[in-house]
């Protein structure tokens, strides 16, 4: 897979392959934070053999942007590989800089879905999915934050309004 690396101003200065990706190197990833008409938010744990927060909780889509896409066309293909999501019509919410083990863009969306919408997820990516009321996640993330991968609260404190 090769991947757009960009400036600091999130502008494509060359494409690699991901496997040849530096620590300094900039790259895209969006997230999908999806909600339903319940209010609760559905989330995906990491399967525990995937090399970036194994066993981690965070949203139910994010990827890396890859060559030729915009942030929009991944996670539209994320959100159908990854749960099952078909023809949505994501909103952009915010854009941030991230510096974790790598350095990346990331682009939230946002989209309700009907809490009995038939979700599928990629066994090989995603360990298990769930709704969780906003009290819920709220007292789990106050608990125990390290179960969620690192930059969950961001989009907790953007989505959530606390």
């Amino acid at each position: 897979m090769r991947i757009p690396i960009v400036n600091e101003q999130d502008e494509i200065i060359k494409h690699i392959d991901t496997n040849e990706r530096q620590p300094e190197d900039i790259c895209r990833v969006s997230a999908l934070w999806v909600t339903n008409e319940k209010g609760e938010i559905l989330l995906a744990q990491k399967n525990f053999d995937k090399k970036r927060d194994p066993g981690k909780w965070g949203p139910a889509v994010a990827g890396t942007v890859e060559e030729g896409e915009t942030y929009e066309e991944n996670i539209i293909k994320e959100a159908l590989e990854e749960i099952g999501l078909k023809n949505i019509k994501p909103k952009i919410e915010f854009k941030d800089r991230r510096s974790t083990s790598h350095e990346y863009f990331g682009q939230w969306f946002s989209i309700v879905i009907a809490s009995n919408y038939p979700l599928i997820k990629q066994d090989s990516e995603v360990a298990q999915i769930k709704w969780f009321s906003k009290e819920e996640l709220l007292a789990l993330f106050k608990k125990d934050p390290n179960i969620f991968i690192p930059t969950f609260g961001s989009g907790l404190k953007y989505f959530l309004n606390f």
